[in-house]
């Protein structure tokens, strides 16, 4: 698919959702383009999962076909809260009570867990983080798996909180926490891009019991921010 194609489409979705809902005939009015154009785009957004079909019927005659945008379609296109993150991350960051902030990271790491539980499956570990995977392959966040039978590991490669995590490393222990509750065992933390590792490593498996010695990369995260940003990182967090 060429990038000038991915731009039509992108206005496209842009356009279907500013009006909620809207017909072939419509698209193809506001687009200047044929009705069986719309119709070939149409069937593509619909494959990618970003544009669903509502069929509406008005007594006995023929049914109207009505299309709008997906959820998937909204995060990808109407998420843009990189700036309203940073601050609001600055600003729990600022909470002097170290009790009070770090119940308050634990609350956010919570959440984030409780965002995406419902969405990971698997019996294994190694299941979980395949499913893990393509959630986040669909927030375009590269990740891959790999495992020997013995051990499993998840690797990032582009961090999904990039800003957020260049100016306060408390970010990867809330991301650690929460890798750790989605796969239901505890992980470490092999590797670091912050620490110009080619990607965040999260291994799990034999040898990662909850009293492991930290790694090089670990040390160095827990040197550079207070012990308070990693919300009590025991147990699970190890």
């Amino acid at each position: 698919m060429s990038s000038t194609t991915e731009i039509t489409d992108a206005r496209l979705v842009d356009l279907i959702r500013g009006r909620e809902t809207m017909s072939i005939a419509e698209i193809g009015d506001a687009c200047g383009v044929t009705a069986t154009a719309v119709r070939q785009r149409l069937t593509r957004l619909m494959s990618q999962g970003l544009v669903e079909r509502v069929t509406k019927r008005h007594g006995r005659g023929r049914p109207e076909h009505r299309y709008s945008v997906t959820e998937k379609a909204r995060r990808q296109l109407g998420n843009n809260y990189a700036d309203l993150a940073m601050v609001l991350w600055t600003e729990l960051r600022q909470v002097r009570d170290d009790e009070v902030r770090r119940g308050l990271l634990q609350r956010v790491a919570d959440q984030m867990t409780q965002l995406y539980r419902g969405q990971v499956q698997g019996a294994t570990t190694t299941d979980r983080m395949e499913s893990l995977r393509g959630l986040f392959a669909d927030r375009r966040v590269p990740m891959t798996v790999s495992a020997d039978g013995r051990s499993a590991a998840l690797e990032v490669g582009d961090c999904p909180y990039p800003e957020l995590a260049a100016q306060d490393r408390g970010v990867c222990a809330m991301e650690k926490m929460m890798i750790a509750e989605l796969l239901e065992t505890p992980v470490r933390l092999s590797q670091c891009r912050l620490d110009g590792d080619t990607c965040c490593r999260f291994e799990a498996g034999a040898g990662r019991a909850e009293t492991a010695r930290p790694t090089a990369q670990e040390v160095q995260v827990r040197a550079s921010v207070p012990e308070s940003s990693f919300v009590a990182e025991s147990g699970a967090l190890q």
